[in-house]
């Protein structure tokens, strides 16, 4: 798959497809860092058919981006197929871009690819949670979506 897109942002954008290991490999490692979260996104990796299988199913949507052959920003993305209208919804999971390349467009370049992506798989709506607190995050969702106030809840499947 490795779909490139347009240069964007001082920027190479590649929709990671079976074939992306590497790449993919370099997304999580990007995560791990930008969050300082190696225990969610570098301690225990997915083995490589697992993130193959992943790679290539319609459900899921990764994007990076790529300057000097380094991963610099990364997208994770989950197309939901709704049950009430024959539609899908998009949902962002993750989306972190290097420090020393914030604030050059790469995440809205991430988000905009993903936009052309949406509209090719008939999805009406992306839609991305930030936290309370997280300014950039929030300040670059509104310059792109309107805002809608929710509340989030995480249910242990233990009960």
């Amino acid at each position: 798959m490795s779909r490139d897109a347009e240069p964007s942002a001082g920027c190479d954008l590649h929709e990671l497809g079976p074939e992306d290991l590497e790449r993919f490999r370099a997304m999580l490692a990007l995560f791990s860092r930008v969050f300082e979260m190696p225990e969610t996104y570098a301690a225990a990796q997915p083995d490589a058919d697992y993130a193959r299988r992943l790679l290539a199913a319609e459900h899921f949507i990764a994007l990076v981006a790529e300057a000097d052959g380094a991963v610099i920003g990364g997208l994770a993305a989950y197309v939901l197929d709704k049950f009430e209208q024959a539609r899908r919804e998009i949902y962002i999971y993750d989306l972190a871009v290097d420090a020393g390349w914030r604030r050059r467009g790469v995440a809205t370049a991430l988000i905009r690819r993903l936009q052309a992506l949406a509209r090719a798989r008939g999805a009406w709506v992306i839609f991305v949670q930030a936290d309370h607190g997280d300014d950039p995050a929030i300040a670059l969702y509104q310059g792109l979506g309107h805002r809608e106030d929710v509340l989030h809840f995480d249910i242990s499947p233990e009960g």
